[in-house]
């Protein structure tokens, strides 16, 4: 088997605002296997200044999980633990190999009778009026969920925003969640989330800054809005460990992303114990292309969660890879009268 990497930056169609700043780009990395005439490929998902392994030894660690698996040797348990996205990229790349088509990782009716995935709409934050202009697409688009990243302008404004949606429609009609990416300080969190919660709030994804076990479980236990654990989960490898946090915070619900949590496998390890402590959960792509997003996709779907799924960034890049995968009245489908970028096997395997 040969295994080879490849960079790819993907170019956002407008600036993306987050609570951690403005998005014009982002870097995505690709393992590329070959064995027998036949591909396997995997996107690593970099997200930097979130991802864990965000280092500059980065490009250095995929040479070395290259260069192992050439001489063929690599325990992915010990020496990726890190390397979440590095970690995932492998996985889908060995998965890819062994499909029948390397695109078609897990068989379902997803990809054999374009089956859909309810997803929610994602209101990048910006300017009230870019926030009311993303939500009316939302909509027009068929969106029954609505998530609106807010963190990044002044609360008041937002909440304005909150106000005009509800004006218009109510909870039955539009599911409203909204992610803070850890905007609030624990101090201001509960008052704010008191405020939120008069708009009918689904869930509030992260709250507050990562790693503070302790307030973020006194804000789970009052919280009048569910609170949905994202990035908390990024760092925490082993199953004692994803148990004491889970245990400890007691949260409403989970948030997977295989990218940043170290893939499939690990991923279904944290969905195992929050169903056994009876903590609700989703799936969510991280500005994956459509290559990683469609991994996440057909293995969620394969979960068979009724609800809306975090998946709908397929079309915020200039650059893109073409796919099967489209977005119906907010849902997620594989189209496949449509097919994958015509050289993308040559493009990016050789």
């Amino acid at each position: 088997m040969k295994a080879s990497y490849k960079q790819h930056i993907l170019q956002f169609k407008r600036p993306s605002g987050t609570s951690r700043g403005v998005l014009l780009e982002k870097e995505t990395w690709f393992i590329i296997l070959e064995e027998g005439g036949r591909y396997g490929i995997g996107e690593c998902g970099l997200l930097r200044g979130l991802s864990i392994d965000d280092t500059p030894e980065y490009e250095a660690r995929l040479k070395q999980v290259c260069d192992a698996l050439n001489q063929g040797h690599l325990n992915l348990e010990m020496d990726l633990r890190d390397f979440p996205s590095i970690r995932f990229g492998l996985e889908q790349a060995k998965l890819s190999l062994a499909a029948d088509d390397p695109m078609e990782l897990f068989p379902s009716d997803f990809l054999k009778h374009a089956d859909p995935i309810s997803i929610n709409g994602l209101i990048w934050m910006g300017k009230p009026d870019f926030m009311l202009a993303q939500l009316e697409e939302k909509l027009k688009e068929g969106f029954q969920c609505i998530k609106m990243k807010i963190g990044a302008i002044a609360f008041e404004k937002e909440r304005e925003i909150l106000e005009s949606i509800r004006n218009r429609f109510n909870k039955d009609t539009i599911e409203l969640r909204v992610d803070a990416n850890g905007a609030f300080s624990p101090e201001e969190a509960l008052d704010k989330l008191h405020t939120l919660a008069k708009y009918h709030i689904h869930s509030i994804e992260q709250p507050i800054r990562q790693g503070q076990w302790m307030a973020m479980r006194q804000l789970c236990e009052k919280t009048p809005i569910p609170i949905a654990l994202d990035e908390e989960l990024i760092g925490v490898h082993d199953m004692d460990n994803k148990a004491k946090l889970l245990e400890t915070i007691k949260p409403q619900y989970i948030i997977l992303k295989p990218s940043l949590l170290g893939g499939f496998q690990a991923s279904k390890e944290w969905i195992t114990l929050a169903e056994q402590q009876g903590i609700d959960w989703w799936a969510t792509s991280a500005l994956e292309s459509n290559i990683g997003l469609n991994a996440i996709a057909q293995w969620t779907y394969t979960l068979k969660n009724p609800m809306p799924q975090g998946l709908g960034t397929g079309g915020l890049y200039t650059n893109n890879f073409d796919s099967p995968l489209e977005i119906v009245n907010g849902h997620l489908r594989y189209n496949r009268d449509k097919e994958w970028s015509q050289n993308l096997i040559t493009e990016l395997c050789t």
